[in-house]
């Protein structure tokens, strides 16, 4: 590096001579952890064994975790170079996760790869997780010799997206990851210990950020709406806020692995390298690639879009009414509905009378009061009914029981950034906390996740709204590993009427 540390690689060429297009990937978690053979059987990565895994895959034993499989892509003429981030691995000297010191390392990685003489110059990056969070910063460098980037389901704002949703700790997951970097890799900063010092998001996260607007070699981006818990926001934020002319997202709901190293998204990535590293003359990717569902394992449809959110979504409220319903109209009486944070949770329904489908970003304007705290965190979620049957959905970590779309928020850091939100998603500035009075009634917006969900006549939109986590955290048909933090035992009300019109916002697509 430019400072003198030493990163090592691991390099896979395609057979035969000459220089080739370069495919790059940088992570914490070591580049030489690799599926091992023992006896009769392999034994693959512990991560791919700890999550439920939604379909079978086949990758090569020198597929290390979140990485792109070496061997698929040399045999389809590429260098595939696996990196250890600095302290990672069996690189030397000490990192900082998502820090300007790692941007830095992979832009020097980015030009060292470019300059090889196996390589054409033609330098692009893939990866998941991690590996696609690794991409944003350095492609905002604009290092000379990347092309083109491929981050699949990679988070964007580390407090917004995982860590602290809706200001809501994230004690899970997170903590899990966090532990297992400090076992894998040297840190110059643990984020664990971070997150304690700054419980809003100040200047210490802001830095973690990306600037994305500054992005402009082309871009695939994995969006997928089937993790909500960690990755889902940030990347449909990466696709709304990259200054690239050429960019394109691939959506789905399907498994994390099932779907990256399937066919049809390996086609999709190749194609897009083609014609972006190699020049070939391969038609555009998609702007995005809408992926559609009925249900968990029901397809309704595949098809091409040109923007996200769609141009042609008709923004729809639906109204919390009396008697537990969700109405069409706004409400002509006040009303309230109260519950314990910890143990009953507030539930309106809407029925549908005819097709509908509601893809793009939900909102929830509330308005709440609370008695015996001066807080209360708010958990969310849209559910979809079929007769008495609810129908569950792929989410976060392989949980195969998850809602359309759920959302988290506290009341004390209810203050919307006015500039960044839009009419179909509200963005916090989580920069200061505003206590709640016991009985005040105060105006509460609540982010949903995107999803993209078709309903027929008779079924049912559902909404939830609780004081704790909707779903058991349990590991054998729960959330697991997710965990969000619940505000104190309370009494929550929320409130309705003329001056209080309290909404579910649905995107509606015209069929």
């Amino acid at each position: 590096m430019r400072d003198g540390v030493i990163l090592r690689v691991n390099v896979f060429r395609p057979s035969g001579q000459g220089s080739f297009p370069v495919l790059l990937s940088a992570h914490p978690y070591g580049k030489d952890r690799l599926p091992k053979r023992r006896a009769r059987r392999w034994s693959v990565n512990p991560q791919f064994r700890v999550m439920r895994q939604t379909g079978s895959f086949e990758i090569s034993d020198q597929t290390s975790w979140e990485a792109p499989d070496p061997v698929w892509w040399s045999a389809h003429g590429y260098v595939f170079v696996n990196a250890d981030l600095r302290g990672a691995g069996s690189s030397d000297g000490s990192g900082a996760l998502c820090s300007d010191q790692e941007a830095q390392d992979v832009f020097d990685l980015v030009e060292w790869a470019g300059a090889q003489p196996w390589s054409n110059g033609s330098v692009g990056m893939l990866g998941v997780s991690y590996l696609a969070m690794a991409q944003y910063k350095a492609a905002a460098l604009a290092p000379p010799s990347l092309k083109a980037i491929c981050p699949w389901e990679g988070l964007t704002d580390a407090y917004r997206d995982l860590f602290t949703p809706g200001g809501v700790v994230e004690n899970g997951f997170s903590r899990i990851w966090t532990t297992v970097v400090k076992h894998v890799m040297r840190t110059t900063e643990d984020i664990g210990e971070q997150r304690k010092k700054h419980p809003l998001r100040d200047q210490w996260w802001q830095s973690l950020v990306p600037d994305l607007g500054k992005i402009e070699v082309p871009m695939l981006v994995c969006a997928s709406f089937s993790d909500n818990n960690l990755h889902s926001r940030g990347s449909f934020r990466a696709f709304e806020q990259v200054g690239a002319t050429h960019k394109f997202a691939y959506t789905h709901r399907g498994g994390k692995w099932a779907t990256f190293y399937s066919d049809g998204a390996r086609a999709a990535q190749l194609a897009f390298f083609e014609r972006y590293l190699k020049h070939l003359d391969v038609p555009k990717p998609p702007p995005v690639r809408l992926e559609v569902r009925e249900r968990a394992d029901v397809v309704a449809q595949v098809r091409v879009e040109q923007e996200w959110p769609l141009a042609r979504t008709q923004w729809r409220d639906l109204y919390l009414c009396e008697g537990g319903l969700l109405d069409a109209r706004p409400p002509t009486v006040d009303g309230a509905v109260s519950f314990h944070t910890r143990r009953r949770a507030a539930a309106f329904t809407f029925v549908v009378d005819r097709d509908l489908e509601l893809t793009g970003p939900m909102s929830l304007a509330l308005w709440v009061s609370v008695d015996g705290a001066d807080d209360v965190t708010l958990f969310a979620g849209v559910e979809k009914w079929s007769g008495r049957q609810w129908i569950p959905f792929e989410g976060s970590y392989g949980f195969g029981r998850d809602r359309i779309t759920t959302g988290w928020q506290r009341a004390s850091l209810r203050e919307v950034d006015a500039e960044q939100s839009s009419a179909c998603e509200p963005v916090h500035t989580f920069s200061r906390r505003q206590p709640l009075s016991s009985g005040e009634i105060v105006p509460v917006d609540v982010a949903l996740g995107p999803s993209a969900t078709v309903f027929h006549p008779g079924d049912r939109i559902r909404l939830l709204v609780a004081g704790r986590q909707l779903a058991p955290r349990n590991p054998l048909f729960g959330s697991f590993p997710a965990h969000y933090v619940p505000g104190p035992p309370a009494r929550c009300s929320l409130h309705w009427g003329v001056q209080r019109p309290a909404r579910l916002r649905v995107p509606v697509i015209p069929f």
